[in-house]
């Protein structure tokens, strides 16, 4: 371990402290508290911030994410920064709801239940806890998800709730490092390490909005999580959730849907296809399409976005056109470097 600092944060007035050996957002992780943040590898920008105060090394990151200009008038990215003093920093991003109220790190071992095929391309990944008995995260979070041995890992959605049988919803890419092996190399019995829970794609309890989810792929997997919360928990918001596949085979789990819309007062699936349809299909072209052909009062809504990311930079881009305001609008966008 190495020597320790304080980190203070701006404007919300509140500090921690952090070893010189961790990364800044680490650092949150372990203390339990929820600062911004996406793929945790500096690509994707959502731990942006400003450093006010201190001394930092950053390990290496993207310059998509921070430009060189941006590095040298001050930003910095949570993920790659280590405190060599005490810091102040300027949070940009951030929720205040949620900011002290996250759920801390845990690391856990588990063992494959099942490996099932959903679609051609999307396999249904269960677990079996096996220690610690319980996993705490809150409907809508992700784990970082590792072969015990092996150097890596890869962040998927839970599509269940606390206290479920663990589900993940994994896609499937042409020599995915991790996806690949559910193939023909992973299967029942075998253990997998666990790390989470991370991301803020989680139910804001503030709000009385009216929900506008938009997913794609096995993005649906935190929104399943997020659907069975309201329903759970009673929460009476309309919902309106707009589903983007190619084609009709890609729609999936339609029944587990139909099933959560009946249990809440106001909800509506919109499945929406983009290259080849049934006779009669209303909805076609991609979901950002249909989603603007059919909400035209989106300006009102707390939007939820999980999918790929073109199709969530479409989506953020089409809320704001409409004026959604950022902080009503969640997501969660895998970018890595490496296909899962």
């Amino acid at each position: 371990m190495g020597d320790k600092h304080v980190v203070r944060f701006e404007p919300v007035d509140l500090e921690m402290e952090v070893d010189e050996e961790e990364t800044v957002l680490n650092a949150a992780f372990r203390q339990g508290i929820a600062l911004m943040h996406g793929c945790k590898e500096g690509q994707c920008a959502a731990c942006k911030s400003f450093l006010l105060d201190g001394d930092v090394q950053m390990d290496r990151y993207s310059t998509f994410a921070l430009a060189e200009y941006e590095s040298d008038e001050g930003y910095i990215l949570l993920c790659k920064s280590h405190a060599y003093s005490d810091l102040t920093v300027e949070l940009i991003n951030y929720d205040e709801e949620e900011l002290r109220n996250a759920v801390p790190l845990q690391h856990l071992r588990t063992r494959i239940a099942a490996i099932e095929p959903v679609t051609h391309d999307i396999v249904s990944l269960r677990l079996d806890l096996v220690e610690p008995a319980a996993f705490t995260f809150k409907p809508g979070q992700y784990a970082d998800i590792r072969i015990p041995g092996q150097d890596g890992h890869r962040s998927f959605s839970m599509a269940n709730l606390p206290g479920e049988p663990l589900e993940f919803l994994i896609k499937k890419y042409p020599g995915g490092h991790f996806s690949g092996l559910l193939d023909d190399t992973l299967k029942p019995g075998d253990e997998l390490e666990l790390d989470g829970p991370f991301g803020a794609f989680t139910l804001k309890k503030s709000s009385d909005r009216r929900i506008v989810c938009i997913g794609g792929g096995a993005g649906l997997a935190p929104i399943l999580s997020l659907l069975r919360h309201l329903v759970a928990d009673g929460i009476d918001r309309p919902v309106r959730f707009f589903y983007g596949a190619r084609n009709h085979a890609d729609l999936f789990y339609l029944e587990q849907i139909e099933e959560l819309g009946a249990k809440l007062t106001d909800f509506e699936f919109v499945g929406c296809l983009s290259d080849s349809w049934p006779d009669g299909w209303a909805n076609t072209g991609f979901v950002t399409e249909v989603v603007q052909r059919l909400e035209p009062g989106l300006a009102e809504c707390d939007a939820y976005l999980c999918g790929p990311p073109p199709m969530v930079d479409a989506a953020i881009a089409l809320l704001e056109m409409t004026g959604v305001p950022p902080e009503h609008i969640h997501y969660d966008k895998f970018t890595t470097s490496v296909a899962e």
